[in-house]
This record gives C-alpha cells, sequence and structure tokens, in this order.
C-alpha cells in the first residue's frame, strides 16, 4: 500500500532556562554570579531516505517532539542541548506549513535535509547579567518555548517518463518489460491500483524512470475514480508516454480515447497538458480494423505529435521506442514544479516584531514575541532587574513608539499583564 499524502504535528524542543546561581566557596568572601546558560531544544528535521517509499508510517504516529534543552547549572556549566529529532521521508515528499498556508520544501535529494521545526534557544544565566554597577542581578533568562506546527507531507512520484492512457491498454505490460517493474497484470478494469516505477536502460543514452500511472477516466480531473490523486503523480515527469489501444476492442475508439484523456489533463493543469507527449498506438498485432489506426495518425499529424505502432505483448516497437525516448529526454531539462517560500524562516522574522497600542487615553498595552522573552528574564521584584528591563525597551524603541502615541505622566503600561506608571 501506498500512502502519498498525511498530515502530522511536530514540535521542536523547548530551551533550558538560565539560572541564578551565585559561586559560594570556602576562603571566598565575595563569589560573584555564576548561573550558567541553559541548553538548545532540538530541531525537528525532515530526511529524505533512499530506503523509505511511502509515508505509510505517519499513518500510526500523528506526532513529533524533539527533546527540550537542559536548565543551566551554577559554576557556570551550561544545560545539555536537546538532541534533533531525525524522521525519514521519501524521495520526492512535498512539505507543506498547514497554518501558513505555503510550501516550505520540496525533498528530491537523497539524503536532502530541512529543518522544519528550529529548537527553541537556552535562557542565558546570570552571569551574563553583571555590571560594574549590578554586580548582584538576582534574574536570568529563560529558555525560548517552541510551538506546535501542523505540517502536511505529500508523495509525488519522480519518473522521467509517465505511461498515460485508459485503463487496460498495455502500459502495465510495457513497463514490465522494458524495466525491472513487476505490476499486476490482468485483463479487467483498474488492475493498477498503485503507480508503478521501473528503470529503463536502453542500448544508447542515459538509463531513466518510467513511472505507470494508473487508468484516468472521464471526469478524472474532477475526482471521479482514483483520478485527482493520480494526475498529481504525472505533474513531475518531464514527457508524456500516451498508450491507446488501437484495436477498439474495450468498445471505444482510439481517437476518441486521446481527446479525453488530453481533455482531462487541460483539466486539471494546463501545464500537466502542455508536457511533451508521444502517442503509441498498442496492440498492433490485433488490429483488424485499419480506419482506426489511420484516423488516429491523422489526428498526431495535424498536431504534429510523434506517433508510435507497437505491440508490447510481442516486443513489436519497443527497441525503437525506448531509443526515441532516450535521445528526447536529453534535451528536455528537470524542473521543480513547486514555488517555495522563501520568506519561511522559522518564525525568525515575527520574532522580532512587537506592538504597542493605546486602549484608552492613559493606559498603553505593548505585546510581541521579544517583548515575551524580555519578561522571561526580569524578576519584576528586583529593582535592577526592572531597570534593566526599561533600558531593553528603550533601546528596542518601545519607549519611543508610546510617546508618539501620547504616553505622559502618569500612564499606564501593560507589558503582558505587568503594570506600571510612567513617570517623566
Amino acid at each position: 500500500m501506498v500512502i502519498d499524502y498525511v498530515k502530522i504535528k511536530v514540535k521542536a524542543g523547548n530551551g533550558g532556562n538560565g539560572i541564578v546561581s551565585f559561586r559560594r566557596e570556602k576562603y571566598v568572601a565575595n563569589g560573584g554570579p555564576d548561573g550558567g546558560d541553559g541548553g538548545r531544544g532540538g530541531n525537528v528535521i525532515l530526511k529524505v531516505d533512499p530506503s523509505v517509499n511511502t509515508l505509510l508510517d505517519f499513518r500510526y504516529k500523528k506526532e513529533f517532539k524533539a527533546q527540550d534543552g537542559k536548565n543551566g547549572e551554577g559554576a557556570r556549566r551550561s544545560g545539555k542541548s536537546g538532541q534533533d529529532l531525525y524522521i525519514s521521508v521519501p524521495k520526492g515528499t512535498i512539505v507543506k506549513d498547514i497554518d501558513k498556508g505555503s510550501i516550505v520544501a520540496d525533498l528530491s535529494n537523497d539524503g536532502q535535509e530541512f529543518i522544519i521545526a528550529k529548537g527553541g534557544k537556552g535562557g542565558r544565566g546570570n552571569q551574563h547579567f553583571a555590571t560594574p554597577t549590578r554586580q548582584v542581578p538576582n534574574f536570568a533568562e529563560a529558555g525560548k518555548q517552541t510551538k506546535e506546527k501542523n505540517i502536511e507531507l505529500e508523495l509525488k512520484m519522480l519518473a522521467d517518463v509517465g505511461l498515460i492512457g485508459f485503463p487496460n491498454v498495455g502500459k502495465s505490460t510495457i513497463i514490465s518489460i522494458v524495466s525491472s517493474a513487476k505490476p499486476k497484470i490482468a485483463n479487467y478494469h483498474f488492475t493498477t491500483l498503485e503507480p508503478a516505477l521501473g528503470v529503463v536502460k536502453p542500448k544508447h543514452g542515459d538509463p531513466f524512470v518510467m513511472a505507470d500511472i494508473p487508468g484516468i477516466i472521464e471526469g478524472a480531473s474532477q475526482g471521479v475514480g482514483l483520478g485527482i490523486k493520480f494526475l498529481k503523480h504525472i505533474e513531475r515527469t518531464r514527457l508524456l508516454l500516451h498508450v491507446i489501444d488501437i484495436t477498439g476492442q474495450e468498445g471505444r475508439n482510439p481517437t476518441e480515447d486521446f481527446f479525453k484523456i488530453n481533455e482531462e489533463l487541460k483539466n486539471y493543469s494546463e501545464k500537466l497538458a502542455s508536457k511533451k507527449q508521444i502517442v503509441v498506438a498498442n496492440k498492433m498485432d490485433s488490429l483488424s480494423d485499419n480506419s482506426l489506426l489511420e484516423e488516429l495518425e491523422n489526428v498526431c499529424k495535424d498536431k504534429n505529435l510523434k506517433l508510435f505502432k507497437i505491440s508490447a505483448a510481442t516486443n513489436q516497437g519497443l527497441d525503437e521506442l525506448i531509443e526515441y525516448l532516450a535521445n528526447e529526454l536529453k534535451n528536455i531539462p528537470k524542473e521543480d514544479i513547486v514555488t517555495i517560500d522563501d520568506t519561511y524562516e522559522q518564525d525568525e522574522i515575527l520574532e522580532q516584531e512587537w506592538n504597542v497600542e493605546k486602549i484608552k487615553d492613559d493606559y498603553y498595552l505593548v505585546t510581541g514575541a521579544p517583548i515575551e522573552r524580555l519578561m522571561s528574564k526580569v524578576n519584576v521584584f528586583d529593582i535592577e532587574s526592572r531597570q534593566y528591563m526599561q533600558r531593553v525597551l528603550n533601546n528596542m524603541g518601545v519607549m519611543e513608539k508610546l510617546k508618539e502615541l501620547g504616553l505622559k505622566d502618569g500612564d499606564v503600561i501593560d507589558i503582558l499583564g505587568y503594570q506600571m506608571e510612567y513617570s517623566e
């Protein structure tokens, strides 16, 4: 069973807290601050594993959390960093941040890694806050707390050539002969329920990957059958091999089949419909009505499409077809099919934003991630800690913004629930 679409939750490890500690040694009368830093939280990292070819494991485990960083200790001892959590994914996995609605990674190379959730930074111990005028800092910095992320993983097959066409036209037979793929083959509709990949090694030219895309039927682009699921797999192919049963034994007209399949491609994606296409008239050994072939030949001629006449059952014309495909692929570059959100930097930009709001004439509210980080290290009951907070707010430009909004003597500033009266 191939599972090609899952939703999971990931959470990086929280940063460990810095601590408040003072040197306490025999014969040392006035030991200074020696609180150690907290350790960094572990990252959550997606990594392409060549031995994994499905997202099936995510069907049973949906939540992943990296290890938290340890708290600092006295004697300037830093806490241990949390271990990174590696999650193995198949080659060809598209990663989407559901909350942001953007694609953040295209994992298409063996061993490729992507940090989907960055571990929280460890907080600094009080040793860092000592100054000539503040020799006994009674505060330290808390580690950064990370947030859970909702992630969508979608597996898209990586193939150079995609076999398309109605069910039972011979696609599975073709790929089983020209490659090592062993799809199930039988004379009934929808034998192939999952795409099959096979490596084709032509006599001349580089090997290439061929994918047998399961039967696409009329209405597939609107979700009829399993159409949408399979149409997605064709997006990464560089060239389409459109296989048609030229005999009409299924009660269908070969030329009508050609137009119906192309209509589904167009309805799903203009880009997909514009891919280079080679038409293959299969089952030539059983053809009894030459008018069917002539009609298809005329259509291909009008559309300037290459037409190959083969019989997969008897190997007729397969060698020539494979050689032609190998030569054509030399001139078709590989391309990305998804647009990556280049601004996605683990919320680093948002982490620098703060906001000041005038609630009423004498009341102001200060919020934002950097404000939260500042308050995590402030001991509001310690005068030196409060002075440190006010100095940082000045340096950040918060106080200047408050004054622009009309802050005056006696007004109240609310910082994450801590309220202070402003004095000139």
